[in-house]
């Protein structure tokens, strides 16, 4: 080591560590980050300037960089490579968050400031303090990185944002002076380890007599809703449930965000447009739906019901368009039924209650209940078919499988137990009309 230079260690006055590049999460190990912000936009900045085209020369334009603005410090191979790894992850990356990204562990990443990064694995919440920003800038800096490939925006004239990565995850970023806190951004990964039925069998979301009946339900082509919370694993279900359907049929699928992925080869998806900078050119779920009755589908598979659509959704399960999923927001079958007449009603057309009630009834064959436990596991709780009207004319529900809860356990895991109930349901004529036979045993 050069006599007229000091290690990057000992300037930062760091106990020298042991590590391996792959464990190098952050920048723990340099605690003074406003050189590494120093670093990290002049090289950008430069980058920009420049237009350095290749990656050959990227990585020697970098190294050059950190030998300019480090100057007077000699660093070793761990330092440099951490160093270089964090200019890669801010030009080619997504930034601090990159590593979390590429983590198939991690399902959820949510940046609540600088600090402030939390992730969920398996289900439950934890603090990653191995990762942080520098400041709101560097946050805001890295959502429009984000961003702005997908073609959104997002500053202060336009301070929230929704988009899809291209690996299918959803991102949703929200900065002041809408967020008093600061910058906000929460990405919900697409699930790469749930992809079928069997997936879910061994994670113990439901029981092969459950799975076995949902398969023939959707190719009895049945109109099902999968009814549950926020993050309880809607859109995975809805996925593998849509796996089930006949390669012979043409499917049309309508999102906010693409995040279905289906495997027949005769598949139409179709995804919402927000308004442009005029304020012109929405087009929403509606519209979507309104128009995917003039494409001749078989099928027809809305990701999420949220308002005013509800109700061409029910025309369309009501005009003979059967096999119809999709899934809405709600704490039990019977809420499923309440939000779904308070969408309807929602119209500006003058329907009465009880046609409304009617309309649910004919349209709706089954609906899943599924929820995210305190331990933090997923459970389909309930597999309920829609009967007729009682005499205070509310639609009935009557379930066919449940998971009822006993307790916790000393580790905190969920006890409790699957059951079938003592009933043949109603859709099981339908399901034998269409001649499936595959569940004769559970019900006979």
């Amino acid at each position: 080591m050069s006599k007229n230079k000091t290690s990057l260690t000992q300037a930062f006055n760091v106990k020298p560590k042991h590590l391996d590049l792959k464990d190098v999460k952050d920048y723990d190990i340099f605690p003074d980050k406003s050189l590494l912000e120093k670093l990290r936009n002049k090289i950008i900045q430069n980058l920009i300037d420049e237009n350095i085209p290749h990656d050959k020369m990227l990585e020697q334009y970098i190294n050059d960089e950190i030998d300019n603005v480090l100057e007077g410090y000699d660093l070793n191979n761990l330092e440099r490579s951490h160093i270089f790894n964090l200019i890669q992850n801010e030009i080619n990356g997504y930034g601090p968050i990159t590593t979390l990204l590429e983590d198939d562990t991690i399902t959820e990443i949510m940046v609540n400031g600088p600090n402030e990064v939390y992730v969920e694995i398996d289900g439950k919440l934890a603090k990653d303090d191995s990762i942080s920003f520098i400041n709101d800038t560097h946050i805001i800096r890295t959502i429009q990185r984000i961003v702005q490939p997908l073609g959104r925006t997002i500053d202060a004239a336009n301070p929230m944002v929704d988009a899809r990565l291209p690996d299918g995850s959803r991102l949703n970023a929200i900065i002041p002076p809408l967020s008093l806190k600061g910058p906000v951004l929460t990405i919900r990964k697409f699930s790469k380890n749930l992809d079928s039925i069997e997936d879910l069998l061994r994670k113990g979301t439901l029981t092969t007599h459950m799975a076995r009946f949902l398969e023939a339900c959707v190719e009895a082509k049945l109109n099902i809703i999968i009814s549950g919370g926020t993050g309880t694993g809607k859109t995975t279900l809805l996925n593998i449930l849509s796996s089930f359907i006949s390669h012979d049929e043409r499917i049309i699928t309508i999102e906010d965000a693409a995040e279905l992925h289906l495997y027949q080869p005769h598949v139409i998806s179709l995804e919402t447009r927000l308004v442009n900078y005029e304020g012109e050119g929405e087009v929403t779920i509606r519209d979507l739906v309104r128009n995917s009755l003039r494409m001749r589908p078989d099928r027809i598979i809305v990701g999420e019901v949220r308002g005013k659509e509800a109700f061409d959704m029910m025309q369309a399960m009501n005009t003979g368009h059967e096999g119809s999923i999709t899934t809405l927001h709600a704490n039990s079958p019977v809420d499923a039924l309440s939000r779904l007449e308070t969408m309807l009603l929602m119209n500006e057309m003058e329907i009465p209650v009880s046609a409304v009630r009617g309309y649910i009834e004919n349209a709706i064959d089954i609906i899943i209940q599924i929820d995210r436990m305190p331990d933090g596991r997923r459970k389909i709780t309930s597999i309920a078919e829609v009967l007729g009207m009682d005499k205070e004319g509310k639609v009935n529900v009557k379930e066919i499988f449940a998971f009822k809860q006993k307790g916790i356990a000393d580790d905190g895991s969920v006890m409790g137990e699957f059951v079938v109930y003592n009933y043949v349901p109603k859709v099981y004529d339908k399901i034998k009309r269409k001649g499936i036979t595959s569940i004769k045993d559970i019900f006979e």
